[in-house]
């Protein structure tokens, strides 16, 4: 076996030679791994050097590579290129990752995913750049959440968003004439009708929606709903209808309709 990190050749984004759809369909059937499942795998890779166990890892990560690159899917750039890129910054996740630190790794990972889309956007939403620098990347990303104006930015207004971003007013006011001279209108305002262009400022992530939260919260709740199922399978019919009946179901049953059934 070469000694290189990739993907299953069957779930390898192939542009039209492939079905994005059917991929979709089959990375959201990969199982979901328990946090224990996931030290043990990632011990493996770590310590042995097992592929298998790595490429375990990245199966079961594919689905949220793709809940991710949908939050960019607004800059007129193929989902499923979005989707390679993100990729590619899971399985740099993946050789990295120390199970040691007691995370997710969906937690680690949803950095180097993102970092890979960015790279990619920044290539090629333009001809020209739109961000060189690390400023202007920051910039590129964070200018929209923290304008509130549809208009030209005032000079106080570009200083307060250069003080809260970290970068120079200069900075503010280059990125700002850049995305005005952009073809497509970056923002189209409220007033937009919804049969007008969506502008690729509507897709940017929102800054109180962390993939890696919405992630790991996701998957509390599903590991935490089959131990609830198990115990509950493990009641006695009474108990476990009174359960059901009282707490579980929409429309709860009260206690007097209960003692008259019990």
């Amino acid at each position: 076996m070469a000694n290189e990190l990739t993907l299953n050749k069957d779930l390898v984004l192939a542009g039209p030679l492939g079905s994005l759809g059917a991929y979709i369909n089959i990375v959201n059937e990969v199982p979901v791994l328990s946090k224990e499942e996931e030290q043990a795998l990632a011990l493996l890779y770590q310590q042995d050097n097992d592929l298998d166990a790595a490429r375990q890892l990245i199966l079961s990560q594919l689905r949220f590579v793709v809940y991710i690159a949908r939050s960019y899917s607004g800059y007129g750039l193929p989902l499923a290129d979005l989707i390679q890129e993100g990729n590619v910054g899971l399985m740099k996740a993946v050789k990295r990752f120390d199970p040691e630190h007691g995370v997710r790794l969906v937690t680690y990972a949803v950095h180097w995913i993102r970092a890979e889309i960015h790279e990619f956007i920044f290539s090629n939403w333009k001809l020209v750049k739109i961000a060189t620098t690390k400023a202007q990347r920051k910039l590129f990303f964070n200018l929209r959440k923290a304008k509130k104006n549809l208009g030209w930015l005032t000079k106080q207004e570009t200083e307060s968003i250069a003080q809260d971003l970290g970068v120079k007013p200069k900075e503010v006011t280059l990125m700002e004439q850049r995305f005005a001279s952009k073809d497509l209108a970056f923002d189209l305002g409220n007033n937009a009708s919804e049969e007008d262009y969506v502008s690729p400022a509507g897709y940017l992530p929102s800054p109180n929606a962390d993939p890696a939260e919405m992630v790991e919260e996701s998957n509390w709740l599903t590991e935490n709903t089959e131990r609830l199922s198990a115990a509950i399978n493990k009641l006695d019919e009474r108990s476990k209808n009174i359960l059901k009946s009282r707490w579980l179901n929409e429309k709860k049953i009260t206690l007097k309709d209960l003692s008259n059934q019990y």
